[in-house]
């Protein structure tokens, strides 16, 4: 996936945007069933999210060890969940991070995993990864295959278990929308990759956000796919403020 300027999200767009959020949203429900259990924070605890570059959004590298920077959040879900997160709970001195990297698949995650996850330590880690398993092999970048995409992104939340013991994991389900860059050819490929992330999920005992679920009902409600994601893949202001909600829903904070 090629780095492409996510929106930046401001308090206009965000309040513009509320009426089809919550029009888009998954039912409380089918939240709680994603959901372990409701998350408890403690004081100091760390919040990790982890990606491609739909959880990078343009984050500010340079200061990426700075907990709680603004630059650093991006400019998308991290961002809105990371000043949320921060305002709800001012007295717990929470650390947030986030080191998405645009372009990146499983095996590199893997290959930068122990400094930019395990010495972070995380209380919650937050995971989104998949679209560029598919799109880099599509375009001829990469050959793994969907057996490679289940095998490396399960051994890679049982090395985390492993060390970490204490963190809950959250696994964000890979999503793409019907328009721009996303036509026919992805599928049934696409599918099959993310009902694997969530049979890894399901496997290792963590939770689950339904991402794909929770936009194909927005757009059933009305809306069309460019409102969510305009080339298919990288979320508009609104695509990103209905993952904040959806996260928050479904781990509980």
């Amino acid at each position: 996936m090629n780095k492409i300027n996510a929106p930046l999200i401001t308090r206009r767009q965000a309040l513009s945007t509320s009426a089809a959020v919550l029009a888009g949203g998954l039912a409380p429900q089918e939240m709680q069933a994603q959901g372990k259990k409701k998350a408890s924070l403690k004081k100091g605890d760390v919040i990790l999210f982890q990606g491609d570059s739909i959880t990078d959004a343009g984050r500010d590298r340079k200061r990426q060890d700075i907990p709680n920077d603004k630059a650093a959040f991006g400019r998308g879900y991290p961002l809105l969940l990371g000043n949320q997160l921060l305002a709800d709970y001012p007295k717990l001195d929470l650390k947030i991070y986030n080191r998405g990297n645009s372009g990146h698949k499983v095996p590199q995650l893997d290959a930068r995993w122990q400094k930019d996850t395990i010495d972070l330590n995380p209380a919650i880690l937050s995971i989104l990864i998949g679209v560029n398993d598919m799109w880099h092999k599509m375009s001829g970048k990469y050959d793994g295959t969907v057996k490679d995409y289940g095998d490396q992104f399960a051994a890679l939340l049982k090395r985390t278990k492993k060390e970490l013991p204490k963190v809950r994991i959250v696994v964000c389900e890979p999503f793409v929308l019907r328009c721009g860059a996303i036509n026919d050819t992805w599928f049934p490929e696409f599918d099959q990759r993310r009902a694997l992330a969530k049979k890894v999920a399901e496997e290792a005992g963590v939770d689950f956000v339904p991402f794909q679920s929770m936009f194909d009902k927005a757009i059933a409600a009305g809306t069309e796919p460019a409102h969510w994601a305009a080339d298919g893949v990288h979320p508009t202001a609104a695509g990103h403020e209905l993952m904040a909600k959806t996260w928050r829903e479904v781990v509980g904070i």
